[in-house]
């Protein structure tokens, strides 16, 4: 199931699939986890659950022969894992520590931090058009989200940590697909299981210490329990594609593309559980979605002029190679005449 060698899925379907299946697991766990809901409020465990399946989907894809596993060395899996575990949890602490204002600003900050990681790690460089796209983006979301700011050294901390390692591990995602030349799906199934593992482990304490509630004393319900069920069935389809798109594109265009489901979030908010849908929200959508569709055609026209210059040096050296292959054979020409 190698993305790069065999698409399966075109790239309007992969952000597809991750904009409908974020778009629902949100929906499905505020159900889940909200007080007038069924008040599962366990979200580092629910997360191990996620993985759980998820890692259950990959082997049960490489028994059936739909998809190959390949070799990757178990430090970078043990690494990588760690690096997506703190990101769990610190995000999880910093939404718990700081306000609702600040907690939407640090998921911001995630888009330039991911720039300077790339430009540090692999060397990237942005256009200026590129540049003034994220900042449009970045702008129209904040107006959309954030409201009161609060801000305390704890919370602050764990937003930096949560921050620089849900970076990490996008722009990580896509440095192992190029490395070991495997595919998304592959990738992500040698992933789950060691995140599985240590969140099913640690988020039933992390969890305790987070809402001082056991998730051995909850009772589940049967509604609970299919919307469980039905929030690790959508993060399976979640994880899938991201890996996809980070695999295909960068994690640059998927911080950036990604705020659609901020503005999607906020729409069927106020359809199905009537949230307020102020003029600034709206503005701040209109914004959003502004910088999206400019930074995707600052990107593509990007490509557009690499190619062309690819096009032209490719040129420039079958000339070259003309004009050697000539002055050769009229210097061969004279060495004849001289000889004779």
């Amino acid at each position: 199931m190698d993305s790069e060698k065999k698409p399966r899925v075109s790239n309007a379907g992969a952000w597809g699939m991750n904009v409908v299946s974020s778009v629902g697991i949100i929906m499905a766990n505020k159900q889940l986890m909200s007080p007038n809901g069924y008040g599962f409020s366990f979200a580092t465990t629910l997360t191990g659950f996620h993985f759980s399946v998820t890692a259950l989907v990959g082997w049960v894809s490489n028994a059936a022969g739909l998809s190959v596993s390949k070799q990757i060395p178990l430090w970078e899996l043990l690494w990588f894992s760690i690096v997506a575990n703190l990101s769990i949890t610190a995000m999880n602490l910093s939404l718990m520590l700081n306000s609702v204002g600040f907690y939407q600003i640090s998921k911001l900050s995630i888009i330039p931090v991911v720039c300077m990681l790339e430009w540090i790690l692999n060397n990237k460089h942005y256009s200026s058009k590129v540049i003034m796209s994220v900042v449009v983006v970045a702008f129209g979301v904040g107006i959309c989200t954030v409201t009161d700011v609060e801000i305390n050294m704890k919370g602050f901390l764990c937003a930096c940590v949560a921050v620089f390692c849900t970076s990490l591990q996008q722009i990580t995602i896509g440095s192992f697909q190029k490395k070991y030349s495997i595919g998304s799906f592959e990738l992500l199934s040698k992933t789950a299981p060691i995140q599985a593992a240590s969140l099913l482990v640690l988020g039933p304490f992390m969890d305790y210490c987070l809402n001082g509630q056991s998730i051995l004393k909850y009772h589940f319900s049967t509604g609970a329990s299919l919307f469980i069920i039905l929030s690790c069935t959508l993060a399976v389809f979640c994880n899938m594609s991201q890996y996809l798109c980070i695999g295909r594109f960068s994690a640059t265009t998927f911080q950036v593309l990604g705020h659609m489901k901020t503005v999607c979030v906020l729409i069927l908010g106020w359809v199905l559980f009537d949230s307020a849908l102020t003029i600034k929200n709206i503005l701040g959508m209109f914004l959003a979605v502004l910088g999206m569709i400019v930074y995707s055609w600052a990107v593509e026209s990007e490509k557009l002029a690499k190619l062309a210059a690819s096009a032209i040096s490719d040129e420039e050296n079958v000339k070259l190679l003309k004009d050697r292959s000539n002055g050769v054979t009229e210097s061969d020409v004279e060495l004849g005449q001289t000889k004779s």
